[in-house]
């Protein structure tokens, strides 16, 4: 169980973007490396975006200085990130992504040199959208409306507190054709998010089915018993108690058996409790092979069973009971260790009419007595 379990936090934190609580070391690896994949396609766009303002420097429709110190900060900025990322530090916080304050950093960024360089503004605030496409591949709702606000506000003041010619620059045909080349680029990288984007939701789905699975999984082995597969005595008690509900509720007969194996405490003492051990799962499976898709089989407590058998009379329940006590008494045990024999006493109770789980229990367990007095490898009827 242990496994199934220490998946389910890392997981769900996974899912939720969630802070480091007792992550595996191998979900802290997987979220540093999507968060690298995320800062390092940030830092070529900051390349791709200075490589083209070289050519509007080439042609002098801005100075040189404005490439370089653009794509110096976009590194630099991007450079930070990577080192608290690196550190893990990130891990201490919900957003590991850090999506508001990278988003910030960036406006300020392009927003600043959309003053400095407005002969190329046009440029800069075309790759806002690059900024936000990143940005919503990991945000929340409310970090959406926080990041689109301060976006709105330093747009605001670039347009209305300055005057700021904000070109698009196409006087000359190297102009157009530079300008052509940072749209053609700018929907490019908006493509590429989209398909980042999808492989980021194939890889979320993948993470979900796989904490469906554990959920699953560990469900399954909070009913079921480690050693033999049946249901644990919690579930089996529990679907008890929905079937005498059921029949009550239906007028339908049902009834139950307890099943005990027959000096297990001299098989465990003779032959050791790993052997042991191997009768009580080959008695189960023995159990299932032989049971109906509608019985209940569990463990009652150390070597006793019970055995629910809805839409059954005690009659019916004896002739099954009987039938898997001979299959049992017929195995050959010897394959365990020469000389082995096991057999089964089982106590059979019908429900009455208003009677209550721990009633019927109590009749089958004195049946099962009954059993036992008379020479054990038999089944008695209440």
């Amino acid at each position: 169980m242990a496994p199934a379990a220490s998946t389910l936090p890392s997981l769900a934190a996974e899912l939720d973007g969630g802070a480091d609580v007792g992550l595996n070391p191998e979900t802290l690896v997987r979220r540093a490396k999507q968060r690298r994949q995320i800062l390092d396609m940030t830092g070529v766009s900051y390349v791709i975006d200075g490589l083209l303002l070289l050519i509007y420097a080439y042609i002098g429709t801005i100075p040189i200085s404005i490439p370089l110190a653009f794509t110096a900060c976009g590194l630099v900025s991007v450079s930070v990130y990577i080192a608290l990322s690196e550190s893990n530090i990130n891990d201490r916080f919900r957003d590991h992504y850090f999506v508001v304050q990278q988003s910030s950093v960036s406006l300020l960024i392009l927003l600043g040199f959309a003053y400095l360089a407005p002969q190329v503004g046009f440029m800069f605030l075309c790759t806002l959208f690059i900024v936000y496409g990143f940005s919503s591949l990991r945000s929340t709702p409310r970090q959406t409306a926080l990041a689109w606000t301060m976006a709105a506000i330093g747009v605001a003041a670039l347009f209305l507190a300055t005057h700021k010619p904000i070109s698009l620059p196409v006087a000359t045909p190297i102009e157009r054709f530079a300008t052509m080349l940072v749209f053609i680029t700018i929907l490019g990288r908006c493509m590429f998010i989209g398909i980042f984007s999808s492989s980021l939701r194939a890889s979320l789905y993948r993470s979900g089915q796989q904490l469906r699975e554990a959920y699953r999984r560990i469900e399954e082995l909070a009913e079921l018993d480690e050693l033999t597969g049946s249901f644990n005595r919690r579930c089996i008690m529990k679907l008890l108690d929905d079937e005498i509900a059921r029949a009550q509720r239906n007028g339908n007969p049902c009834s139950v058996a307890l099943i005990d194996l027959d000096w297990f405490k001299h098989i465990n003492d003779t032959f050791g409790h790993p052997t042991g051990d191997e009768v009580l799962r080959t008695f189960a499976i023995t159990v299932f092979a032989n049971i109906r898709a509608v019985d209940k089989f569990g463990r009652y407590g150390g070597e006793e069973f019970l055995l629910i058998l809805p839409d059954s009379t005690d009659a019916a329940a004896e002739r099954s009971l009987d039938r898997l006590r001979a299959i049992v008494a017929e195995l050959d045990w010897s394959a365990f260790s020469p000389g082995m024999t096991v057999t089964i006493s089982a106590g059979v109770a019908m429900l009455k009419p208003g009677e209550t789980p721990d009633a019927i229990l109590a009749r089958a367990d004195s049946a099962l007595y009954a059993a036992k007095e008379g020479g054990r490898n038999r089944v008695a009827r209440a």
